[in-house]
């Protein structure tokens, strides 16, 4: 199970001020025999905990703080304990309060909650053992030492690149370096930043017997830095997500202090000069036949750092079809296309950079012209008997017949087309009104040619 600071499953439990410890009344029925013995495994919001009163753990101290320790007794069968912590501000031991855990089970991390710990003092904290049917306790542990940190940095880090300067447009195809400082922040741990705004979120494992295992919070070098000293700064080098078409992308970046508290966020604007690769159709052919295509980087890219290969992105598939380059960067396929589709490709340089996104339509017209003496286009004519005449605007040889229709509610009627790639077609309006002709060729290849609509009023 993963969990986060202050967000783990809570159990009721019993507070106290002062010295005095509340315990049950002893010399119940059933008393366990043995004593109990020091809790072990002692954690903070689920961190080991810190003995030097000189090194105390720093934590956000509102809302209070997460305590556990794994309870012990001689004899194993016991199982009425309760886990007792107490805790007092380092600068005055008088004052001491109190919270336990009934029913705290033998070998497992059981947890208490320390109430809101005022911001700027050090706190110690032990934990004991009580055996409830009885009343008797174990020795209290050595302290654990915590620091209340509730004051956030009250800056925004500073962000610099120098290959890429800030809302100005450069050449891509390089890691995008940067440089983050604490702006005079003095307690800075590390950076967080994300090309979405949303930020990791640090917490921990509950491995066996409960006992957690704390996430480094900077363990994640694609989201986070560590500063290279308290109140220092970090440099990373990053590639900007593509969704291929957008040139402008934005660093939310923020500095967080050793309780992990966060600053204010700093958007870095990078603007990337247009780089997508060329596409040049070496080949035409008829429609439907296979096309010799040529890709090439874009200069810049190229120099920055090899190109490696493209992903095509053809109609209607999800997933790209990559093509390997050259060393030149150059690559080249052969690809048989659908009447006006377009092909969308992107290239990959061996640092990860992935360029914009080029497009290559065939813009070849595969529509059908359509021509009528008694109903022309958009004319409303008398209720006479029509002709309509089909012809290509490719390559007559390459047509094998037509599909058509005169009304949305009218089945399409498939008819071969004659020796020049053309035909006739004589056709009666049943009554007056507004009629749509609907028609589009096919190859002799089995290729659907684009539709044509052709509508006309008859009086």
């Amino acid at each position: 199970m993963k969990v986060s600071p202050g967000r783990r499953a809570r159990i009721a439990l019993a507070t106290g001020a002062g010295l005095t410890l509340a315990l049950l009344v002893p010399g119940a029925a059933g008393a366990a025999t043995g004593t109990p013995t020091v809790p072990t495994d002692l954690y903070n919001e689920y961190q080991p905990c810190a003995t030097d009163p000189n090194a105390p753990l720093v934590l956000a101290g509102r809302g209070g703080v997460t305590v556990e320790g794994i309870v012990h007794h001689t004899d194993p069968t016991a199982d009425h304990l309760t886990e007792q912590f107490r805790y007092w501000p380092v600068s005055d031991p008088s004052q001491v309060g109190t919270v336990e855990r009934p029913w705290a089970h033998q070998g497992r991390e059981e947890e208490g909650r320390l109430p809101e710990l005022t911001d700027g003092l050090t706190y110690a904290w032990q934990a004991r053992t009580v055996d409830a049917t009885n009343g008797a306790a174990s020795d209290w542990t050595a302290s654990c030492y915590v620091t209340a940190d509730d004051t956030f940095p009250d800056r925004p880090p500073t962000v610099v690149s120098p290959n890429y300067p800030e809302d100005q447009a450069s050449q891509g195809g390089a890691p995008i370096h940067f440089d983050f400082g604490a702006n005079g922040v003095p307690d800075v741990l590390g950076y967080q930043f994300s090309w979405t705004g949303t930020f990791s979120v640090n917490g921990a494992d509950i491995g066996e017997n409960g006992i957690p295992v704390y996430h480094d919070p900077f363990a994640d070098p694609a989201s986070t830095v560590r500063a290279d000293g308290l109140g220092g700064g970090a440099s990373v080098d990053l590639i900007p997500p593509s969704d291929g078409i957008g040139w402008i992308r934005e660093l939310y970046v923020r500095s967080v202090d050793r309780a992990l508290n966060p600053s204010e966020t700093y958007r870095f604007r990078v603007r990337v000069k247009p780089d997508a690769p060329k596409i040049t159709a070496l080949s035409h052919a008829p429609v439907g036949k296979p096309i010799t295509f040529k890709f090439t980087p874009d200069p810049g890219v190229q120099a920055a750092g090899p190109v490696t290969g493209y992903s095509i992105w053809r109609f209607g598939s999800s997933e790209p079809t990559v093509v390997p380059a050259e060393p030149s960067g150059v690559a080249t396929t052969t690809l048989a296309l659908q009447p006006g589709e377009t092909l969308v490709v992107a290239s990959t340089s061996a640092n990860g950079w992935t360029s914009q996104r080029g497009w290559w339509r065939d813009d070849t017209d595969t529509s059908t012209t359509v021509t009528s003496a008694q109903y022309p286009i958009g004319a409303s004519g008398d209720a006479v008997p029509g002709a309509f005449h089909f012809a290509p605007k490719t390559e007559p040889s390459q047509i094998a017949g037509y599909t058509y229709s005169f009304s949305w509610s009218d089945r399409p009627v498939a008819v071969p087309a004659g020796k020049k790639g053309e035909l006739d077609v004589a056709w009666t309006p049943p009554h007056s009104g507004w009629y749509y002709l609907q028609v589009h060729a096919t190859t002799k290849d089995g290729v659907q040619l684009a539709d044509t609509s052709y509508w006309f009023g008859v009086n």
